[in-house]
């Protein structure tokens, strides 16, 4: 039986993928970090090890003790607790390698995968193993934006495609063409939550793929939780790019924005064309 490694951080996706993986006839075999992973995926996984961020010599390792010649990233780092980490001297050494380079999330994980990459180990698209969860396109739910919405979905799909060419974050917080919150390293949540404090009601979410970034690695992700926050800040929108975002608990997100008429769009990729229909 062939083995799928999955280096995992929080949430719920590493263990869909990881049930996904065995439905599809595969070993699993799934490395956490302390701090971020649940211990209790354990019970998901064929092997597991828990190791510190910065382990990249161990992760190397256990990926290879268990003959998993391709691996898949699933779940979230938490970004400030990631400053802390201690690399061991392989990590060390890519960081060395790197120098005076951009060291945002998605330069950090290319590096991580060619390494992988230099061990014949392959990195592979995780929502593979999970296709239902890629978002679809269009207008969700009931609640449809109006022409102010439409326009601050407009400027914030600009800025925020702007901001992710410079490996800054995915998402982006407006309200009447004005720029409110931008993700740093704290996250989608957390932006949103400064967001809705400092624009008040009706603020429009967007949150991208930022441009050239490695979709085997950090595709955007949104959840019920997502849309719980954009409640109780009582945002107007959320629009996102569609299929090129994982949507999570999709009925019970699309029913808490229409409880609280939250419009919710999914941007396709011909994005121009879209906003001309409108």
């Amino acid at each position: 039986m062939d083995t799928i490694g999955i280096i995992a951080g929080s949430g719920q996706f590493p263990a869909l993928v990881a049930r996904g993986a065995k439905r599809n006839g595969l070993r699993v075999a799934i490395c956490g970090f302390h701090g971020n992973t649940d211990a209790g995926l354990a019970a998901e996984a064929d092997a597991f090890v828990m190791l510190h961020l910065g382990q990249l010599g161990a992760l190397i390792d256990f990926f290879k003790k268990n003959n998993a010649k391709t691996v898949c990233m699933a779940g979230a780092i938490n970004k400030p607790k990631a400053l802390d980490f201690r690399p061991d001297l392989r990590a060390a050494k890519l960081l060395f390698k790197l120098g005076g380079k951009n060291k945002g999330d998605d330069a950090l994980l290319r590096a991580v995968a060619n390494e992988l990459h230099s061990e014949d180990i392959t990195v592979v698209r995780p929502e593979e193993l999970a296709p239902d969860l890629r978002s679809p396109s269009g207008i969700l739910g009931r609640h449809k934006p109006d022409d102010d919405v439409k326009a601050d979905i407009r400027f914030g799909w600009k800025t925020a495609k702007a901001l992710g060419a410079l490996d800054i974050g995915q998402c982006v917080v407006v309200r009447n063409g004005v720029v409110i919150a931008v993700e740093g390293i704290e996250g989608t949540d957390a932006t949103l939550v400064r967001g809705g404090e400092l624009g008040g009601p009706n603020c429009t979410a967007v949150k991208v793929l930022k441009p050239g970034q490695d979709e085997r690695l950090d595709l955007p992700s949104i959840d019920a939780g997502t849309i719980a926050l954009l409640a109780q800040h009582r945002y107007a929108c959320l629009a996102f790019e569609a299929g090129k975002t994982l949507f999570f608990d999709q009925q019970a997100a699309l029913k808490t924005a229409r409880d609280h008429n939250i419009a919710i769009v999914g941007i396709p990729p011909e994005a121009d064309a879209f906003f001309e229909s409108w």
